[in-house]
């Protein structure tokens, strides 16, 4: 019962940290620059975001595809 604790604590405070981070991009964000209102700087930030959940998605379906080839899933 604890391990399943502290994997919940620790997805909610990853979550936290999610939330809060990104209310600091959009916040920033919302202040007037010379040239009006703009999102210029979170694309870096959004760019990498796509860029790290698309790695995370194929390697979870290469995960998935290898452990279904090799017969892990498989219970004995």
């Amino acid at each position: 019962m604890g391990r399943h604790i502290l994997v919940l604590g620790i997805a909610f405070a990853a979550l936290a940290a999610f939330a809060v981070a990104a209310g600091w991009f959009f916040f920033s964000a919302s202040e007037p620059t010379p040239n009006g209102w703009s999102l210029g700087p979170l694309w870096p930030y959004l760019v990498g975001a796509a860029v790290l959940a698309l790695a995370l998605g194929g390697f979870l379906t290469w995960l998935a595809f290898y452990s279904a080839r090799h017969d892990l899933d498989e219970r004995d």
